[in-house]
This record gives structure tokens, sequence and C-alpha cells, in this order.
């Protein structure tokens, strides 16, 4: 039986991946964030979210101890952050800067892949943060890897419909085309490693445009490697987005456009249950590696946590008792509310929306304090350390630090709620103030698509073609529509 334990609804976007440590959960979304959960009650640590990314995160994964977190990002970097802190340990800006799509870290976190849009491959040294290879498939994106649970070797996916196989120094060691028409979504190994008669077996899994989710059997010997389908599994009735083994590898679950997720036999390649609990496309799935969870994020910007109760995962742990109580919405839990105030954005606030949006981030003790001084959602995003102590009289330096965290929270993500995708510029997902119309045919922000032509090559941000022209549009139909639903609301 899989039994749903919570919903986390701080993401304001597009939820793209979830990775699991031991003790820890992470989800990336579109809204540039990265959010930290500790996994024993599902509450958010206190440096969370991380913000040190400039567009989208795509993909994020820890390292084997948990101590590093990896996060890729349109901004064509890929950020490793401090687990203990939240703080950036370093920045690995992807050759060419163009947008990272994956990132894979090595069972031995010795090594750590990204991958692009442009079908570029760099291979990082972890331990001294240098890029120690690259490689690279033309005309496709990267959009999947993982390595062997040995980590001499690891697979990517791409959107050409391929699966490649290469080693620490980028030689590609196999190539098997076609494997999912329409492109590779998402791939990963299984756990275990499998020997006999000179040579080694992997199981891996890959899930594509076609619908389908395949199983894999990867073997390397002395005369050389080769891939043997084993099991196409078409329990979903749209393009399959992720996909991820259990930690004992006896499962495999994956997400689709068709809002389900479905747990299979990964021995068998049987169905074992298929979970409506999503209201839009499931982009991503993990398991814990020490409890029989797994989570699953999507683009309704909510997290799931999954139990699986019929004994199919052999671990002795548990979660604590307060969690057994069935589904609901682990926010209300721990008295955090949604926010769903009435005007778009933060400046429009009176004081009263301020001193409301302070009880729902438990900073009632603040009322006073901001109302006192007339505190309105104008003043609110102008705060500084320095205005907190001198003006409002807040002595406590973990307090002023907290009221900063969330006002900076909702300057990057408030927009969001409510907006029809249409008015968001797809770089940023902000609304736009000054929509124009690139070569490509799409409405981005002015400031945004500029700024992206001139770092980017030239390449669409929708389709990673090049450009035709960099001449871009005022698109004043659009922008007067955005200033009519403002008004509205």
């Amino acid at each position: 039986m899989v039994s749903l334990i919570c919903t986390l609804q701080d993401h304001r976007d597009d939820v793209n991946w979830c990775a699991f440590s031991p003790t820890l959960l992470a989800t990336c979304s579109a809204d540039k964030t990265v959010r930290i959960y500790n996994t024993q009650d599902f509450s958010e640590v206190p440096y969370s979210p991380l913000s040190g990314h400039g567009y989208g995160v795509h993909c994020c994964c820890f390292s084997a101890c948990g101590q590093y977190l990896a996060s890729c990002s349109t901004d064509g970097s890929t950020v490793v952050w401090s687990t203990d802190t939240g703080e950036i340990e370093a920045v690995l800006e992807h050759p060419g800067r163009n947008p990272v799509r994956v990132c894979a870290f090595s069972p031995d976190s010795s090594h750590l892949v990204s991958g692009a849009s442009d079908g570029t491959l760099g291979l990082w040294d972890f331990r001294t943060k240098t890029l120690h290879r690259t490689g690279a498939v033309n005309d496709t994106t990267m959009v999947a890897c993982s390595f062997t649970p040995c980590g001499q070797m690891f697979v990517t996916g791409s959107t050409y419909g391929d699966l490649r196989l290469w080693d620490l120094d980028m030689n590609q060691l196999h190539a098997e085309k076609n494997t999912h028409d329409l492109g590779v979504t998402c791939c990963c190994f299984g756990p275990k490693i499998l020997s006999g008669s000179g040579t080694v077996h992997f199981r891996l899994a890959s899930c594509g445009q076609d619908s389908t989710l395949k199983i894999w059997t990867v073997s390397r010997s002395n005369a050389g490697c080769k891939m043997q389908l084993l099991h196409t599994l078409t329990g979903q009735s749209a393009p399959v987005l992720s996909c991820a083994f259990s930690a004992d590898g006896q499962l495999l679950v994956s997400g689709s456009v068709d809002k389900t997720v479905t747990v299979y036999d990964a021995s068998q390649g049987t169905l074992l249950y298929t979970l409506n609990q999503h209201e839009r496309y499931v982009t991503a799935c993990a398991f814990s590696p020490s409890t029989p969870l797994f989570a699953t994020g999507s683009m309704d910007k909510t997290v799931n946590i999954w139990r699986v109760e019929d004994g199919h995962r052999g671990h002795g742990k548990s979660l604590p008792e307060i969690l057994m109580c069935g589904p609901f919405l682990f926010s209300d839990l721990l008295g955090r509310k949604l926010l769903c105030h009435s005007r778009l954005l933060v400046s429009d606030w009176s004081e009263e929306d301020v001193g409301a949006w302070l009880c729902e981030e438990g900073l009632q003790a603040l009322v006073e304090h901001f109302k006192a001084n007339n505190i309105d959602g104008a003043e609110l995003i102008s705060l500084t350390k320095e205005t907190l102590a001198s003006e409002l009289n807040i002595e406590s330096v973990g307090l002023r630090s907290k009221v900063l965290r969330k006002v900076e929270e909702l300057k990057a993500g408030c927009l969001c709620t409510g907006v029809p995708d249409e008015y968001l510029c797809p770089i940023t997902r902000e609304l736009m103030k000054d929509p124009v119309i690139a070569a490509d045919g799409y409405s981005y922000e002015r400031e945004a698509i500029e700024s992206w032509i001139a770092t980017k090559n030239r390449s669409s941000p929708m389709t990673n073609l090049p450009l035709q022209t960099t001449l871009l549009t005022p698109n004043r139909t659009l922008k007067m529509a955005i200033g009519r639903w403002r008004t509205s609301q």
C-alpha cells in the first residue's frame, strides 16, 4: 500500500526536481529557488529557501554523505551549497554559459557531471571544484544523467532520443539510438551491481516523450559495453517525465504528463499502484535512501510525500507518529498559512496587508512595530538591516535576518500566484512590464531578453535554436492586456 503523508506547498512556480539525502529533502523550481526540508517532520530548515540562481532551477542532487547539494539553472551555472549552513561553496560555470538542464554526483562524490541545452557535458573534479573533462553531442539538449553504482561510468539522455554511456575520461563507450521517440526525459541507474563470467551488469531505467518507461540491462566486459531492453512499461497515457529506483532497487516510480504517479515492481515490470493526487504534470520523483518514502513534484507547484507501507522496502526506520494521521497540508500543521492576498504586487499592499502577512509568517510580535511606523508594501520591500534596527527598534539579529529573508522570498516569488501564464516572462517567470516579441515568436520582458541575447550567443530561450535577428518588437496588445488584468486585481 502507498499512502499520501503530506503535501508541501512552498514553491510559487513549477517544481522541476526532487532529491533526498539520508536526512533532508531538496526541491527546486522555476521560481528560481531551492527549498530544503528535514525528513523527520518535513519542516523547512532555517536557511531555506536557497536563492542563488538568476533563472529557474532545473535539477538538484545531494553528495553521497549529504554534506553538499548541487543545483543547476538556466543561468548557465551549477551552484554547490553547504547543507549545514545554506552558504554557497562554489559556482561552476558551464562551458559556454549555456542553460544547464541536469546535474548528478558520482556515488563517491568525487565527480559531478552537468549537461546543457546545447548538448555539451561538463565533468567536474568535485574535490577541487575544477573542470576535468568536456564532451558533447551535437544538435540536441542534455536532459538526463545518472552514474553507475560503481561510479566509473555515467549515462546521458537527450532530446534526440538516445542514451549514451561515458567513462570518466569522457570516452563514449556505447550509444543506444532511438530509445524513446521524440526524446528522453529522465534516466536513472538502480543501486545493484551484478557480476559473473567477466561481465558487470547494471539495471537502468529511462522514460520519454513516447509515454513509456523502459528498464534496461547495461553490461560491461572486456569486449565492450552493450544495452539490452528488459521491459517496456506502458502504465501511463502521456509522456513520462521522471523516474527513480527505490534504495533497494525493488520499486520503480514514474511521473507523467497525464498527472499520475505509477509504482512498479522493478524486477518483474508489473504495475503495482497508480496515484492521482497531482493536478498538473508530474515532473519529478525521488526515493529516500533511509526511509520507506518517496517524493513527487509537479507543475501544480506542490511536492507530495508518499509512504510505502506494504513491505516492499526493507528499511527499519519509520516516520514520527505525528505523520501517521493520513493526508494533510504540512504547512497547516506547522501553523503556516498560504499567502493569498487579493493584491498581486507587494508594493500595492496596505499597512493591514503587511500586518496580516506578518501573522501568516509567525511574526505576530512585530505587527505593532510595523504599524507604529506605517510600514506598507512599498516600505516593506525597501527594508534593510539598518532600518529594522534603528527605526523599528528590533534588537534581535536573528529576528532581523528572518524578516529580511521572508521579504526576499516575497520579492522573488509572490508574483506567480494566480497570474495567467502568458503574462509571465518565460525567462524570469515574473509579470511582464515591457513585453516584446523576439524572432522566435515568443514574448519576453525586454530587459530579460536583451540580457539573454547579450550573454547566450543569440539562441532562443524557448527552442535553443539560433535567433535569425536580434530585433525586438513591442507587444502592445499584451502590455494592454496585462494592464487591464492588474487593474482588475
